[in-house]
Protein backbone atom coordinates (compact mmCIF):
# COMPACT_ATOMS: atom_id res chain seq x y z
CA UNK A 1 0.00 0.00 0.00
CA UNK A 2 1.24 3.45 -0.84
CA UNK A 3 0.23 6.20 1.92
CA UNK A 4 1.00 9.88 2.10
CA UNK A 5 1.50 11.14 5.78
CA UNK A 6 1.52 14.43 6.47
CA UNK A 7 2.08 16.19 10.01
CA UNK A 8 1.00 19.57 10.83
CA UNK A 9 1.06 21.53 14.16
CA UNK A 10 -1.32 20.02 16.36
CA UNK A 11 -0.38 18.42 19.15
CA UNK A 12 -0.17 14.41 18.74
CA UNK A 13 3.40 13.94 18.11
CA UNK A 14 3.10 10.05 19.60
CA UNK A 15 0.32 9.41 17.52
CA UNK A 16 2.21 10.53 14.11
CA UNK A 17 5.65 8.64 15.07
CA UNK A 18 3.60 5.29 16.46
CA UNK A 19 1.35 5.53 12.66
CA UNK A 20 4.65 5.70 10.99
CA UNK A 21 6.08 2.64 12.24
CA UNK A 22 3.34 0.78 12.03
CA UNK A 23 2.99 1.69 8.04
CA UNK A 24 6.46 0.25 8.13
CA UNK A 25 5.56 -2.76 9.89
CA UNK A 26 2.46 -3.40 7.49
CA UNK A 27 5.18 -2.94 4.74
CA UNK A 28 3.97 0.32 3.23
CA UNK A 29 5.28 2.65 1.06
CA UNK A 30 5.07 6.18 2.58
CA UNK A 31 5.92 9.63 1.86
CA UNK A 32 5.83 12.00 5.03
CA UNK A 33 5.80 15.57 4.70
CA UNK A 34 5.62 17.75 7.77
CA UNK A 35 5.21 21.48 8.18
CA UNK A 36 7.31 24.17 9.77
CA UNK A 37 4.83 23.67 13.03
CA UNK A 38 4.44 19.75 12.61
CA UNK A 39 8.43 20.06 12.99
CA UNK A 40 8.26 22.12 15.87
CA UNK A 41 5.62 19.77 17.31
CA UNK A 42 7.71 16.82 16.53
CA UNK A 43 11.07 17.95 18.20
CA UNK A 44 8.98 19.24 21.66
CA UNK A 45 7.05 16.27 22.26
CA UNK A 46 9.19 13.52 21.15
CA UNK A 47 12.50 14.83 21.75
CA UNK A 48 12.16 17.58 24.28
CA UNK A 49 13.90 20.60 22.18
CA UNK A 50 11.81 22.86 19.66
CA UNK A 51 14.74 24.26 18.47
CA UNK A 52 16.50 21.16 16.47
CA UNK A 53 16.96 21.77 12.76
CA UNK A 54 14.16 20.41 10.54
CA UNK A 55 16.61 18.01 8.84
CA UNK A 56 18.12 15.96 12.59
CA UNK A 57 13.88 15.61 13.52
CA UNK A 58 12.84 14.26 10.45
CA UNK A 59 15.96 11.90 10.49
CA UNK A 60 14.89 10.91 13.93
CA UNK A 61 11.33 11.27 13.28
CA UNK A 62 11.88 8.31 10.16
CA UNK A 63 14.57 6.55 11.99
CA UNK A 64 14.76 2.81 11.03
CA UNK A 65 11.91 3.10 9.30
CA UNK A 66 11.53 0.93 6.31
CA UNK A 67 9.96 2.79 2.78
CA UNK A 68 9.72 6.37 3.51
CA UNK A 69 10.75 9.15 1.38
CA UNK A 70 10.51 12.52 3.34
CA UNK A 71 9.28 15.55 0.66
CA UNK A 72 9.74 18.93 1.31
CA UNK A 73 6.56 20.78 2.40
CA UNK A 74 6.54 23.43 -0.26
CA UNK A 75 8.07 20.11 -3.01
CA UNK A 76 5.00 20.15 -6.04
CA UNK A 77 7.23 18.12 -7.66
CA UNK A 78 6.52 15.09 -5.31
CA UNK A 79 3.87 12.65 -7.00
CA UNK A 80 1.45 13.71 -3.93
CA UNK A 81 0.85 16.77 -5.62
CA UNK A 82 -1.39 14.95 -8.71
CA UNK A 83 -4.06 12.80 -8.82
CA UNK A 84 -2.05 10.97 -11.39
CA UNK A 85 0.10 9.67 -9.01
CA UNK A 86 -0.95 6.28 -7.67
CA UNK A 87 -1.64 6.87 -4.08
CA UNK A 88 -3.56 4.54 -2.08
CA UNK A 89 -4.34 6.23 0.95
CA UNK A 90 -3.42 9.85 2.73
CA UNK A 91 -3.37 10.68 6.22
CA UNK A 92 -3.05 13.94 8.55
CA UNK A 93 -2.31 13.17 11.61
CA UNK A 94 -2.04 15.48 13.70
CA UNK A 95 -3.92 17.43 11.47
CA UNK A 96 -4.42 21.23 13.14
CA UNK A 97 -7.10 23.27 13.29
CA UNK A 98 -5.04 25.43 10.32
CA UNK A 99 -5.29 22.62 8.01
CA UNK A 100 -9.15 21.96 8.65
CA UNK A 101 -9.71 25.27 7.95
CA UNK A 102 -7.54 25.40 4.88
CA UNK A 103 -8.78 22.59 2.99
CA UNK A 104 -12.45 23.23 4.10
CA UNK A 105 -12.02 26.58 1.67
CA UNK A 106 -10.55 24.50 -0.73
CA UNK A 107 -7.26 26.77 -0.62
CA UNK A 108 -3.32 25.29 -0.79
CA UNK A 109 -0.47 26.59 0.89
CA UNK A 110 1.61 23.78 1.05
CA UNK A 111 2.12 19.93 -0.39
CA UNK A 112 0.14 18.65 2.53
CA UNK A 113 -2.92 20.95 1.80
CA UNK A 114 -2.61 19.54 -2.01
CA UNK A 115 -2.41 16.08 -1.22
CA UNK A 116 -5.39 16.31 0.80
CA UNK A 117 -7.23 18.24 -1.73
CA UNK A 118 -6.18 15.25 -4.32
CA UNK A 119 -7.36 12.80 -2.28
CA UNK A 120 -10.90 14.59 -2.25
CA UNK A 121 -10.77 15.10 -5.42
CA UNK A 122 -10.09 11.86 -6.65
CA UNK A 123 -11.92 9.89 -4.45
CA UNK A 124 -9.55 8.69 -2.56
CA UNK A 125 -9.13 7.59 1.25
CA UNK A 126 -8.23 10.60 3.37
CA UNK A 127 -8.07 10.43 7.21
CA UNK A 128 -7.61 13.46 9.26
CA UNK A 129 -7.00 12.95 12.86
CA UNK A 130 -7.39 16.24 14.96
CA UNK A 131 -6.19 17.03 18.44
CA UNK A 132 -7.43 20.33 19.14
CA UNK A 133 -10.44 20.53 22.27
CA UNK A 134 -12.90 22.40 22.82
CA UNK A 135 -14.11 23.33 19.25
CA UNK A 136 -15.86 26.39 18.09
CA UNK A 137 -18.26 26.21 15.55
CA UNK A 138 -15.55 27.44 12.99
CA UNK A 139 -13.87 24.36 13.43
CA UNK A 140 -16.82 21.68 13.78
CA UNK A 141 -18.47 23.64 10.40
CA UNK A 142 -14.80 22.95 9.08
CA UNK A 143 -14.91 19.66 10.27
CA UNK A 144 -18.48 18.82 8.59
CA UNK A 145 -17.38 20.41 4.91
CA UNK A 146 -14.64 17.90 4.87
CA UNK A 147 -16.74 14.93 6.06
CA UNK A 148 -19.27 15.75 3.81
CA UNK A 149 -16.69 15.82 1.16
CA UNK A 150 -15.59 12.59 2.08
CA UNK A 151 -12.76 12.83 4.53
CA UNK A 152 -12.76 10.25 7.24
CA UNK A 153 -12.28 12.43 10.42
CA UNK A 154 -10.82 10.34 13.49
CA UNK A 155 -10.21 12.30 16.28
CA UNK A 156 -7.35 11.36 18.43
CA UNK A 157 -9.66 10.67 21.59
CA UNK A 158 -8.51 7.04 22.76
CA UNK A 159 -10.89 4.86 24.05
CA UNK A 160 -10.55 3.17 27.52
CA UNK A 161 -12.78 -0.08 27.27
CA UNK A 162 -9.66 -2.23 26.00
CA UNK A 163 -7.78 -1.95 29.40
CA UNK A 164 -4.98 0.49 28.59
CA UNK A 165 -2.28 0.34 31.23
CA UNK A 166 0.10 2.70 29.36
CA UNK A 167 0.09 5.73 27.70
CA UNK A 168 1.50 3.73 24.63
CA UNK A 169 -1.48 1.66 24.77
CA UNK A 170 -3.96 4.95 24.40
CA UNK A 171 -1.80 5.92 21.46
CA UNK A 172 -1.86 2.62 19.90
CA UNK A 173 -5.85 2.54 20.17
CA UNK A 174 -5.45 5.56 18.32
CA UNK A 175 -3.47 4.88 15.38
CA UNK A 176 -5.22 1.28 15.42
CA UNK A 177 -8.39 2.80 14.21
CA UNK A 178 -6.52 4.33 11.60
CA UNK A 179 -4.92 1.46 10.44
CA UNK A 180 -8.18 -0.12 10.15
CA UNK A 181 -9.42 3.16 7.87
CA UNK A 182 -6.66 2.13 5.71
CA UNK A 183 -7.75 -1.66 5.96
CA UNK A 184 -4.51 -2.52 7.38
CA UNK A 185 -5.15 -5.59 9.49
CA UNK A 186 -3.27 -4.79 13.13
CA UNK A 187 -3.27 -5.99 16.95
CA UNK A 188 -2.32 -3.24 18.49
CA UNK A 189 -5.22 -3.01 20.57
CA UNK A 190 -7.71 -5.50 22.05
CA UNK A 191 -11.07 -6.18 20.07
CA UNK A 192 -14.29 -5.70 21.67
CA UNK A 193 -15.94 -8.72 22.41
CA UNK A 194 -12.28 -10.62 21.88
Amino acid sequence: MHVFLGVTGASGAPYAARLLRALGDAGCEVGLTASAAGVEVLATELYGDPTLERSDVLRRFVGATPNVSVYAVNDYKAPYASGSAKVDAYVVCPCSMSTVGTLAAGAMANLIHRAASVALKEGRKLVLVPRETPLSSIHLNGLATLQTAGATILFAAPGFYHGAQTMEDLVDFVVARILDQLGLDNSLMARWGQ
